[in-house]
């Protein structure tokens, strides 16, 4: 394991060019795996990256860094909602890679996020995998909490 016994220097930034190939590999790893229930094309990982590098006012693309290794990455995007009566922050992916799991990143993203939205937004937002128990438990001890609501898509 990369960090045994060694402090997290947690650096978030947002995603550069030079990143592209790492995220994707990321992407690709998070969409196989059972954390979500809707795999994702090459094609739309790839747009997401280069959406999240693009000037587009709604979608961010953040990396987790550790002494220049990324450790993961998570997109937000944002919205309107009425009912909580302003914008509303959702963290779309947020993935650690294995090795580095149980070190606070994502805790520490988290309150990062919550900071850099704080005067703008008035939620934020995620989903999880029923079955993702332990991003389950993170979330909630950061404060989120289960939304009874039935979620309804369709493909355009």
């Amino acid at each position: 394991m990369y960090l045994v016994n060694k402090e997290i220097n947690l650096k978030i930034r947002n995603f550069k060019q030079e990143d592209f190939d790492e995220i994707f590999g990321m992407m690709k790893e998070f969409y196989a795996s059972p954390c979500v229930l809707c795999k994702a094309s090459d094609e739309v990982l790839k747009r997401d990256i280069e959406d999240c590098m693009s000037s587009l006012p709604f979608v961010e693309g953040f990396v987790f860094e550790n002494d220049g290794k990324i450790l993961g990455y998570s997109i937000v995007s944002k919205s309107y909602s009425t009912e909580a009566g302003g914008i509303c922050v959702w963290i779309e992916d947020i993935f650690i890679k294995p090795d580095f799991r149980g070190y606070g990143i994502a805790t520490k993203f988290f309150h990062h996020i919550e900071n850099l939205y704080r005067n703008t937004a008035v939620r934020m937002r995620l989903e999880a995998e029923a079955s993702n128990k332990k991003a389950i438990e993170v979330y909630k001890r950061c404060g989120y909490e289960e939304l009874p609501y039935v979620q309804l898509v369709k493909k355009l």
